[in-house]
């Protein structure tokens, strides 16, 4: 299909509706009964054509649908009497001449035994997207659907309403269907953009806060399961599934400063410390009710302040229908979930946030769909924004439907997604699910499953070219973004630029670095020495990408425990193991994530469906690990050796890399012009006094951190606040320390 050109309207003749019409006679008004029967049923294939006011000679005919009317009497929208249209068919179809001197948009009062009604005839109105919006929807280059597209409170001709529009071109017929209209889909049926497949309609007198969804009826005449608005900006609380009217948001930010800031920063060598919540469960109220983004503000904000983390990243907050999927089963990729109120609740949590010098990211799912029936799946009854083949189309893993990245359109309408929190609630950056299950034809797919792209291999080659745009549009449009790549293989340059050959991410996940350090840390310490390595092997690849560390929610679900219930020991050395697995990692170069409850040592693994135990605070171990926790964030963000080049090999020089034995790693952290900083882990349970620590500098070596301090809850074994490096004599520079069991030591120059 060709390109719609500027200048070309591509809706259907509503505004030449007479031409389109079958007169009974040479000076009959009338239309056919077969064009009554079809408005009627709902089957008429231009409503627009039929329905509204048409030029009759030099009069005006107007015809309505207004089913259990007897009587209606027209008025123009600004009062005037255009006098009584006769009902034709006794459905509620009216049709008759009106006393109105030029074509325009009428308001017919309705009558029957039950009593009296106004309506404002939908059919009055021309369309209100132009041909620009066919052009770049044709193109795939439209950048803001998402104020064109779903239902957006306008002023067309005279009237306020709302007009909706929404893409379904396989479609022999659209309606919209709400409390408004009784649900009847006969009533409010759309007007056909042929060029581009997009239905519009502008109904007058709709308020903000009504349902609504759409009735699609297929190409083989098959009524479809009612359908929610793909770009629906609000929607009704599961298990309803219906979607909202919603007034254009406002909301007075006040958080220049803070997008200034992050704009004008390269973001690889500040700090960077996330905060993973799944706002459902981390707080709730005391009758078991989640917690509205209010109440998240006034309690979430102030803790990430107070435990020093940089950013907040939201698990998806996008409405799904099923707790359980944590939001990864998304059905409204514009819609905050109505499990925590209105979408303004969430652009004040933010704006509150970024008062208080805190990020918002958000886990964002383009990888894949549900099959819900109110979702996108065979949304006009073709595979639209799915493959029709499965083995392109479905995902084995999750039971979901797969987008086709070969279709201008959806890629068009995911990237608006990704544009859309980004400028309507101040998003500060995306962490894009499941990036491997994209790139890769045959992901968890075995021989013959799956189709080789055009060259014959296993590279999904739109997706990749869909990734690149996304994050092109992203980082050309909103500067001081960050995009975060959850991606589990080797695929290169995941966070390097798109011009450099890149995926253009600014971060990826670094899974490899999850992986090895819990395995190591469940090892009981007799055996760690026979796995040294398994600590080491990250530093190979460790500047390849911009990588995040994450201690995530998929290391504490499904059977897998806690991070304290992983530690190998009794309960002293799982304490004792996870302090100085934390000291290690926000040692260790990457920026850091930790998910909710890890920060104290929940115990108990995380369930979506009840709070964290907030309760283990009380207990002096969970406290004291809290405390390392903030510590340790708040020493990251303000020593530069610690972040300024997480991402640079510059910045990092092993200093203890073989000790096997004795299971003792050892290194500088460094950035220029800063004072170094000394990372020194023991993972046995053994003091080892007097231990040679080769370092950079002669001088004191002050002990900024100890994981075994006994306010954390340790045994109190260290340095007694410092150490000092000297030359010995076969030249090297040694600091003599005392090595505190399963533990982890920062040593910060001092001279």
């Amino acid at each position: 299909m060709k390109d719609a050109k500027p200048g070309k309207s591509t809706a259907n003749p509503a505004e030449d509706g007479h031409k389109a019409l079958k007169p009974g006679a040479a000076n009959d008004f009338r239309i056919f009964n077969e064009e009554v029967a079809a408005i009627v049923a709902g089957v008429h294939a231009n409503p627009f054509a039929v329905l509204g006011v048409h030029e009759f000679g030099k009069e005006f005919v107007a015809r309505t649908f207004i089913p259990g009317a007897d009587e209606v009497t027209a008025y123009t929208l600004t009062g005037e009497n255009a006098g009584p249209v006769p009902r034709r068919d006794e459905a509620g179809f009216f049709e008759g001449l009106v006393a109105i001197k030029s074509r325009q948009p009428l308001r017919y009062h309705a009558r029957n035994d039950d009593g009296e009604w106004d309506v404002v005839d939908a059919y009055g109105f021309g369309p209100v997207l132009g041909p620009m919006d066919d052009y770049y929807l044709r193109q795939g280059s439209h950048l803001r659907l998402f104020d064109k597209m779903g239902a957006h409170p306008i002023h067309h001709q005279g009237a306020d309403g709302f007009h909706f529009a929404v893409w379904a071109p396989n479609a022999a017929r659209v309606s919209v269907v709400g409390s408004f209209n009784d649900w009847d889909g006969r009533r409010h049926v759309m007007r056909l953009r042929s060029d581009t497949g997009v239905w519009e309609i502008f109904i007058p007198g709709i308020a903000a806060g009504e349902t609504y969804k759409y009735e699609i009826l297929a190409r083989d005449g098959k009524l479809l399961p009612l359908k929610a608005d793909p770009f629906a900006r609000r929607s009704e609380l599961r298990p309803h599934t219906a979607s909202m009217t919603t007034a254009e948001m406002h909301q007075d930010w006040e958080d220049k400063a803070h997008r200034d800031w992050w704009s004008s920063v390269d973001a690889r060598r500040q700090p960077i410390s996330i905060y993973e919540v799944h706002p459902g469960s981390w707080q709730r109220n005391a009758d078991g009710s989640m917690l509205s983004w209010d109440e998240m503000g006034e309690r979430l904000i102030p803790y990430c302040a107070d435990m020093g983390f940089t950013h907040i990243e939201f698990m998806p907050i996008t409405e799904h229908p099923y707790d359980p999927s944590w939001g990864y089963q998304t059905t409204g990729l514009f819609s905050p979930s109505a499990r925590f109120g209105e979408p303004e609740g969430f652009a004040r949590f933010v704006n509150g946030a970024h008062k208080a010098g805190i990020s918002v990211l958000l886990d964002w799912v383009p990888a894949h769909f549900p099959t819900d029936q109110h979702g996108l799946r065979h949304f006009d009854g073709t595979a639209l924004y799915e493959h029709e083949d499965p083995r392109q189309g479905f995902h084995p893993d999750w039971n979901t439907a797969i987008y086709n990245f070969g279709r201008n359109e959806v890629v068009s309408f995911i990237i608006n997604s990704a544009l859309y929190w980004a400028e309507k609630f101040h998003a500060d950056g995306l962490r894009v699910d499941a990036v491997a299950s994209m790139l890769y034809l045959d992901y968890s797919r075995k021989e013959g499953e799956w189709v080789p792209n055009k060259y014959g291999g296993r590279e999904n080659l739109e997706a990749v070219e869909f990734l690149k745009d996304m994050n092109r549009h992203l980082y050309g449009s909103h500067p001081g973004i960050l995009t975060i790549a959850e991606e589990s293989t080797s695929w290169p340059k995941v966070s390097a630029p798109v011009h450099d050959g890149g995926l253009g991410f600014g971060f990826k996940w670094n899974m490899g670095f999850m992986h090895d350090t819990l395995q190591y840390l469940a090892r009981d310490p007799i055996h760690r020495k026979h796995h040294h390595n398994e600590l080491t092997f990250g530093l190979l690849y460790a500047f390849s990408e911009n990588f995040v560390l994450p201690l995530s929610h998929d290391e504490v679900v499904h059977g897998k425990g806690s991070l304290i219930a992983k530690m190998a020991g009794d309960e002293w050395q799982k304490f004792a193991n996870l302090r100085a697995y934390y000291g290690f990692m926000w040692g260790y170069p990457g920026k850091k994530l930790l998910f909710m409850g890890q920060e104290f040592a929940q115990w108990n693994e995380w369930s979506e469906a009840r709070s964290l135990d907030w309760n283990l605070l009380d207990f002096p171990n969970h406290d004291g690990m809290r405390r390392l926790v903030k510590d340790l964030n708040h020493l990251y963000r303000t020593k530069p050796a610690l972040h300024a080049r997480d991402c640079e090999g510059e910045g990092f020089e092993w200093r203890i890399a073989d000790d096997h034995e004795n299971s003792v790693y050892a290194w500088i952290r460094k950035a220029p012009g800063e004072r170094p900083i000394a990372v020194i882990s023991n993972f046995t349970p053994i003091v080892r006094e007097n231990y040679g620590v080769p370092l950079t500098a002669e001088g004191t070596w002050r002990e900024i951190l100890n994981t075994d301090a006994a306010t954390y809850g340790g045994s109190g074994k260290g340095n007694s606040g410092a150490v000092q490096a000297s030359r010995e004599d076969d030249g090297r520079i040694v600091a003599r320390c005392v090595l505190p069991p399963l533990a982890t030591i920062w040593l910060e120059l001092a001279d």
